[in-house]
């Protein structure tokens, strides 16, 4: 009898708290938006499956001495984000920006999301059971970036306690690009904004592309060296690319690197949504900051693009301001498929793609100066 007791107790049934089951039935919420509506897939999926492996009791998988705790070094230590950026470095194409510089502006723009939202996660702590310091406020902001991994990478610095709901809310709202941005676009322009076509890009020299990612890393090192690490792995990255002469190891940071670092980046993210950790009412704050701090970056970027239209001779069309946030490329499909409602000849997609590589750029840069202001 002694030893069916002691059988019964070593069994998961006898041990889960209903917090636990909570966590797992959002780890498989998760798993399902992934699969079934195919929501950022690729990060969902690890990322839903770590939170079911994190909470199974017993097991003590994301424990002390599990398995996702040592992957979990990888973030603590900065190493998955930054080799993350590496490889949308190397999957990116400055052409579009530096054809069309004054997009810069649009991406620095839409970071206005980001310090927006730290005021406004300072001000929750007016509100009864929410109590943010301004490590965690700095961290929570970055979600207005639509940047994943820069969202991890400032988390892991600032608030590694609130890692798993930041995460969660950065990969989700990145998810919901194509149902956020739209109704913001069309309420902030008007039916002839809408209609503007801006005129063939020029084509963008190689010399260009090589000599771009050098100067970038020269000056945040003068700058803003807080910011280094990131932007430092992104122009890298988008050097192997360009320079030509290293194409094996453009092609592994694209594919082979990318893809085995985003697995162990999910499940270690996903180690993080433990019920403890969790279910707490911060966790909310985060998520509704979180909302907010998105749509404010897509309407900042859309107003500014409107506001150059009042200085410029060559109209933009205000809803590439919306690709100023930092989620390449669904935002830039989104603007010109907002732009094609109105005229279906109208191709914006080159044009969003300036602003949203600018966006990239833009949220690294916002990323250091919260550093900067908290060390």
């Amino acid at each position: 009898m002694e030893g069916f007791i002691q059988l019964w107790q070593s069994t998961g049934l006898s041990n889960f708290q209903i917090g636990q089951v909570l966590m797992m039935g959002v780890g498989f919420l998760l798993i399902f938006l992934a699969i079934r509506k195919g929501f950022e897939p690729l990060l969902l999926l690890p990322i839903g499956f770590g939170a079911v492996l994190s909470n199974i009791p017993v097991a003590g998988i994301a424990e002390e001495g599990g398995l996702l705790s040592y992957l979990y070094y990888g973030i603590k230590t900065g190493i998955f984000p930054l080799l993350i950026f590496m490889g949308v470095g190397a999957m990116t194409d400055f052409g579009p920006m530096l054809a069309n510089p004054k997009t810069l502006l649009l991406g620095a723009a839409a970071q206005f999301g980001i310090f927006g939202t730290l005021f406004g996660a300072l001000a929750l702590n007016l509100v009864p059971g929410l109590t943010f310091s301004f490590k965690d406020a700095a961290a929570i902001a970055i979600i207005g970036g639509a940047d994943g991994p820069t969202a991890i990478y400032v988390a892991s610095k600032l608030a590694p306690e609130l890692l798993g709901a930041i995460a969660v809310a950065a990969y989700s709202y990145m998810a919901l690009v194509p149902l956020i941005q739209p109704p913001i676009m069309r309420a902030l322009t008007t039916s002839e904004e809408r209609l503007i076509e801006m005129a063939q890009l020029r084509i963008v020299s190689r010399k260009e592309k090589i000599i771009f990612p050098v100067v970038l890393l020269i000056l945040t090192a003068m700058l803003l060296p807080s910011a280094a690490p990131l932007i430092g792995m992104f122009c890298l990255g988008n050097l192997m690319r360009e320079c030509g002469v290293v194409e094996r190891l453009s092609k592994t940071a694209q594919n082979e690197l990318i893809n085995i670092v985003t697995i162990f980046l999910g499940l270690s993210v996903g180690s993080k949504l433990s019920a403890a950790q969790f279910l707490r009412p911060e966790t909310l704050g985060i998520l509704v900051l979180g909302a907010i701090a998105f749509s404010f970056g897509t309407a900042s970027g859309v107003l500014m693009a409107k506001m150059m239209n009042k200085f410029s001779e060559n109209k933009v069309n205000p809803l590439i301001g919306a690709a100023g946030v930092s989620a390449v490329p669904m935002s830039a499909r989104v603007a010109n498929k907002v732009g094609q409602e109105s005229n279906p000849y109208n191709f914006l997609l080159m044009h969003a793609m300036g602003p949203n590589v600018a966006g990239v750029i833009g949220s690294a840069v916002a990323a250091g100066v919260l550093l900067a202001l908290v060390q």
